[in-house]
């Protein structure tokens, strides 16, 4: 009897282990489960509109604008380059380190998708890092030719 018990219980916990596997194996992941966490907030984006609406009636405290990717420059941008090449990274510090620490900073990159954008969290991070208390990150969810020039939104003239 004692047999039969333990060879039921090893079979429940085989069943129950393949069960479990197989589970794992066939529910495909969400794109969102994948990507790290944003590590700015919702208030901590701008939107294309308000951004170019902004750039078309400047204010008094207009933002410094600061392309971090390799994509065009949208009007008043200051273009760094690529953020997660490391001398392009040592040259957005540099452009930032004078600034005041209350300073409007929009950046931007719009190369691919926030999920998988290499610049734009290295950037915030560092910002972020120096202190600085307003940092805009612009939100371009699919890429800068979707979410910027196909709407018309003004880009630097060459």
């Amino acid at each position: 009897m004692k047999k039969i018990i333990f060879i039921a219980a090893i079979s429940f916990f085989i069943i129950g282990i393949t069960n479990s596997q197989t589970k794992a194996q066939t529910t495909p992941p969400t794109l969102q489960a994948l990507a790290p966490a944003a590590p700015w907030s919702e208030s901590q984006l701008i939107e294309p509109a308000a951004l170019s609406a902004e750039l078309k009636n400047p204010g008094t405290n207009a933002p410094l604008i600061y392309n971090i990717g390799a994509v065009e420059d949208i009007k008043g941008a200051k273009h760094i380059g690529a953020v997660s090449k490391a001398e392009n990274l040592e040259k957005f510090k540099n452009a930032v380190a004078a600034l005041p620490k209350n300073t409007i900073i929009i950046i931007y990159c719009g190369c691919c998708p926030f999920t998988k954008c290499p610049n734009i969290r290295p950037a915030f991070l560092e910002l972020k890092k120096e202190g600085f208390t307003n940092i805009k990150v612009l939100n371009l969810p699919t890429n800068l030719k979707s979410d910027w020039i196909a709407k018309g939104y003004p880009l630097e003239s060459k």
